[in-house]
């Protein structure tokens, strides 16, 4: 038995005399890996991104009080917020500050555009309960009573397309990692019915020696396994330093919309496990391709 082990081991490093590094099957199964990272890493920010969107601005409404007096218009966001608070549903009300307002319209007026005479709405940021965010009926009947020219933007419904693209792109990532799964399965399969039809001879030789259809399949399904693995970890790296640096750069953009779609911590686990999983899938091809080619050719 021993000295059968030490023939199986010769024979190991004949079927398959490129090595990791010099056939084409671990650099084809790193680009496809460093593809399929990326695909995951836009799916995984994308759905944090809509959730944190969705906790953050779709439960929330603002409340404009349109009034040309400054006085009137002070008197009538006052008496809104007041009765907003008695709202059923409401969470908070807070009030947007003047100097806030002029931050977020200096790009379009310039420094000190509000000083003048230019009559600009209160601003009043609602968060609602998730129970209140269906029906903003008694929200409306109580700015009716206090501030008649008061209006109520809806956030969840300007966000409604933005939400529906972001869906949209998560089902074409996910749709790209199932393709990437795909053609590195396909790959394998190749490469295992290359080796198979290359070293034919040698198969018939070792099941005149006794070998059985599964001792050789494991003999293609431990080389594989190996370029696999490390084609899996080229392409990881790779799409793990191109994450860091596209991260960098987004977050010197300072834009907390673009800044949400970053992939979280949680997600960083899903990201680490392609690569082994990756292996399983390349271990579980061959073994039934070979498995299946080895019984037609006897």
């Amino acid at each position: 038995m021993k000295g059968g082990v030490r023939k199986f081991g010769v024979a190991e490093r004949g079927l398959l005399p490129e090595g990791r590094f010099a056939g084409p099957m671990p650099w084809v199964i790193a680009i496809m890996m460093f593809l399929t990272v990326l695909a995951a890493a836009a799916g995984l920010g994308l759905a944090g991104a809509a959730s944190r969107l969705a906790e953050q601005v779709g439960g929330r409404v603002t409340v404009q009080v349109v009034e040309a007096n400054p006085s009137a218009r002070a008197a009538q966001a006052a008496a809104t917020v007041a009765a907003l608070r008695d709202v059923p549903g409401v969470v908070a009300v807070q009030p947007v500050p003047e100097a806030d307002m002029a931050r977020l319209l200096e790009p379009w007026l310039g420094p000190g555009g509000l000083e003048g005479d230019l009559p600009t709405p209160a601003l009043i940021d609602v968060d609602l309960a998730p129970d209140a965010r269906q029906d903003l009926g008694p929200l409306r009947a109580a700015l009716a009573r206090v501030a008649p020219a008061a209006r109520v933007d809806d956030n969840a419904q300007w966000l409604a397309p933005l939400a529906s693209l972001i869906q949209a792109l998560q089902w074409l990532a996910a749709g790209l990692v199932l393709l990437m799964i795909g053609a590195t399965a396909a790959t394998v399969v190749l490469a295992a019915r290359a080796a198979l039809d290359t070293h034919r001879a040698t198969i018939e030789i070792l099941h005149l020696m006794g070998a059985t259809d599964i001792q050789v399949a494991r003999l293609f399904q431990r080389r594989i396994a190996l370029d696999a693995l490390f084609g899996g970890l080229v392409g990881f790296i790779l799409a793990g330093v191109t994450l860091i640096g596209l991260g960098e750069r987004v977050t010197a953009l300072g834009s907390e919309l673009i800044g949400s779609a970053t992939v979280p911590v949680q997600g960083w686990a899903v990201l680490v496990a392609l690569p082994a999983l990756g292996v399983l899938l390349a271990m579980l091809v061959a073994r039934l391709t070979i498995l299946r080619a080895l019984g037609r050719m006897l």
